[in-house]
């Protein structure tokens, strides 16, 4: 049901019908009146938080229309029960409803029609298709944005004019609000007309794609991020975004569904979104020599049926999770680790990855984590609490934050000497168990309360004159970025977006240099001591790792990510494998502090932040570093540039190989017929041919 207003505005729609009927039958004008004002005003209201009601009202025939049209049913029957049937304000209420409805047939039509007509059949980035197709302007937003909503809104008029005839007795406050729903309603329904043809509309798909090919045959690229997944998942591509501008070959990013595009980060990297498994596999990628695979998932088959270029397992993340070492990833050419851990997980694992096939890359992405950093005198160590997400299978131990989660938070508020404790939960935290969710919102709450109390403890002075200019300072950012996201940072649809999406490059560099501005004010926004719960997209997890001194966290990649800083770390075994066995079975964990789900050894983790010198895990640490990230040098994103130009090279040669072969079959035709059978090309799949979607 999501906040207690909405709770609240749920239980007004659900009660207002039954009043509704109960006033209609009285029979009571004022009361029909006031209610039928609270069911408009909560149904909006629940329509515009898109609460959860709405759509398992629709799920049970209880849909919005429907409401409408019982409301309107319900005015019908209090008509009739103060002895107006026979007035010509019945009959005209009558034929309004059964018009207004009538309109809603062309009305949803010419909707339905012009998102359709509207919808490319690939969507991009920072590819400039205006020069080789006409995609004219959306429409205005206001006519499509919760169009259904508008229109049966419009009844409003009609029903308030009947209402206030039926109490005063004339007819003319009647008419006058059914002409206008009327009138409205045809008025709607004329002004979309324009817009589902002419110059009105993009051109076919077939023109759209040949643009795209015209853009591909020019731009010729080298090396694809390839990525599907729902639209919480958008952060395992953007974590590759930075690495994919760094490459020293042609980047481009692939994305099979359109909800991703909304979640992208900003990137000078070129992105087409190809829903349609035909349209990818007809779409000219014959110079791409190595794609790269951020996540396991079935549209992967779509590219990898293409074997002119080399396919690559990279992750979005390195961890001991069962996901670290999924059978799938034999499918791929190569598998890119992190460090020699990757190697050995697949080695143990036995799911069929070949020792060879397997690269040691580096984690490019962590090259923003800093090391370790002294306190000034008197200062309050940092300790980030930063619990991985339940997961799907139920495991108790995939996440510290059900049993273990307060015990942690309740004992890092009490230590003496104090810390200061940051909060950042996985953003996927109570999307499949409410315990999970209900803990979350109990440690918030921790957390805020004793942010609370701190601000009050005479212990503790507020520098009240520093945190207020960097308040300024973030306020003057924040106008600057939005300024910079200009008017044009919500497109219309998507193929306004597409024709417009390319991004400034300058532009762009000022706001990843105001980004960073940003975040550092932003913890120069309150006390140093202050505990913070952080969630949302800023700050990011890496600038939580940088502003810590320690962490407490769960078996996932999050772990790995912040060893690469050397700072002392804790993890929960929370399935209470107890130590021995939860470090032989976690490599991550070798370097850890370890917990119980009551927090004990907590104090060692503690000890270690206060006493750097005194650290007895400071050389193991440095050693595991090593061990899951690679060494230091050479840098990841060279190791990772490296690896792309070995495989291209592979690429290469296994095609010109192939070219060898067919040139020499060239003199006996079934030979050469056979050969060319054998080795399907990028567009063997015709429009028709769903046959090669599904099977590949």
């Amino acid at each position: 049901m999501g906040s207690a207003s909405e709770l609240a505005a749920a239980v007004l729609v659900m009660l207002g019908f039954p009043a509704l009927m109960l006033a209609a039958l009285v029979p009571s004008v004022p009361a029909f009146a006031a209610v039928a004002a609270v069911t408009y005003l909560a149904d909006h209201y629940l329509h515009r938080r898109g609460s959860y009601l709405v759509n398992r009202l629709s799920k049970v025939r209880a849909g919005l229309s429907i409401r409408f049209l019982i409301r309107q049913l319900l005015l019908i029957l209090l008509l009739a029960r103060l002895s107006l049937s026979t007035h010509l304000v019945f009959y005209g209420a009558v034929a309004c409803f059964i018009a207004f409805y009538g309109l809603q047939a062309p009305h949803g039509a010419l909707v339905t029609l012009i998102r359709n007509r509207r919808r490319m059949p690939v969507a991009t980035r920072n590819i400039d298709l205006k020069a080789r197709i006409r995609i004219p302007d959306a429409p205005p937003r206001g006519l499509l944005h919760r169009s259904a909503e508008k229109i049966l809104h419009l009844d409003l008029f009609a029903v308030a004019g009947i209402l206030v005839s039926a109490e005063l007795g004339s007819a003319v406050a009647a008419f006058a609000g059914i002409g206008l729903t009327v009138g409205l309603g045809c008025l709607y329904v004329l002004v979309l007309v324009p817009y589902v043809r002419g110059t009105r509309i993009p051109p076919k798909a077939d023109a759209v794609l040949a643009a795209m090919d015209d853009w591909l045959t020019a731009y010729r690229p080298e090396t694809v991020l390839y990525f599907s997944g729902s639209k919480d998942s958008a952060y395992q591509v953007n974590m590759w975004l930075e690495t994919m501008e760094r490459l020293d070959t042609r980047p481009l990013i692939i994305l099979r569904e359109r909800v991703l595009l909304a979640g992208l980060a900003p990137t000078t990297v070129p992105v087409v979104c190809v829903p349609g498994g035909v349209h990818l596999m007809n779409l000219d990628l014959s110079t791409v020599r190595v794609a790269l695979y951020a996540a396991n998932v079935g549209k992967n088959i779509h590219l990898l049926r293409v074997p002119t270029m080399k396919h690559v397992f990279i992750g979005h993340g390195d961890s001991d999770k069962l996901a670290s070492v999924n059978p799938y990833s034999k499918v791929y050419d190569e598998v890119w680790t992190a460090g020699r851990a990757g190697r050995d997980r697949y080695a143990i694992a036995d799911v069929g990855v070949r020792d060879e096939d397997i690269v040691e890359v580096g984690r490019p992405q962590l090259a923003p984590i800093m090391p370790r950093r002294d306190l000034p005198e008197g200062g309050v160590p940092t300790v980030l609490y930063a619990p991985t997400w339940e997961g799907w299978d139920g495991n108790p131990g995939n996440t510290s934050i059900v049993l273990a989660g307060e015990n942690i938070v309740n004992r890092l508020i009490a230590a003496d000497p104090p810390v200061r404790v940051l909060y950042k939960p996985h953003p996927f935290t109570g999307t499949v168990s409410p315990e999970a969710g209900a803990a979350h919102r109990r440690i918030t709450a921790l957390v805020e309360q004793a942010a609370a109390e701190r601000a009050a403890d005479p212990r503790f002075p507020a520098d009240g004159d520093a945190a207020a200019r960097a308040k300024e300072e973030l306020t003057r950012i924040e106008a600057r970025l939005a300024e910079l996201a200009g008017p044009g940072g919500e497109r219309g649809d998507e193929a306004e977006a597409s024709r417009d999406g390319v991004v400034d490059v300058r532009r762009h560099e000022e706001t990843a240099r105001l980004r960073a501005e940003w975040n550092d004010a932003y913890w120069r926004s309150f006390p140093a001591y202050e505990h913070r719960v952080v969630t949302g997209a800023e700050p990011r997890l890496y600038d939580c790792f940088n502003v810590s001194d320690a962490m407490v966290s769960d078996i996932s990649s999050v772990v790995s990510d912040f060893i690469a800083s050397g700072k002392p770390y804790a993890v929960t075994d929370s399935a209470e494998l107890g130590a021995d066995e939860f470090r032989r079975q976690n490599t991550a964990v070798r370097a850890a502090t370890i917990l119980t789900n009551g927090a004990d050894g907590l104090d060692a983790l503690l000890d270690a932040v206060r006493d750097p010198a005194g650290d007895p895990l400071a050389g193991a640490r440095t050693e595991l570093k090593r061990y899951l990230l690679g060494p230091d040098e050479p840098a990841s994103i060279d190791r990772f540039n490296g690896a792309v130009a070995d495989l291209a090279r592979k690429a290469e040669t296994r095609n010109v190989g192939q070219e060898s072969r067919a040139g020499a079959a060239n003199a006996d035709p079934a030979e050469a017929a056979e050969l060319t059978n054998a080795v399907p090309g990028q567009r063997s799949a015709s429009a028709g041919d769903t046959d090669g979607v599904t099977a590949g």
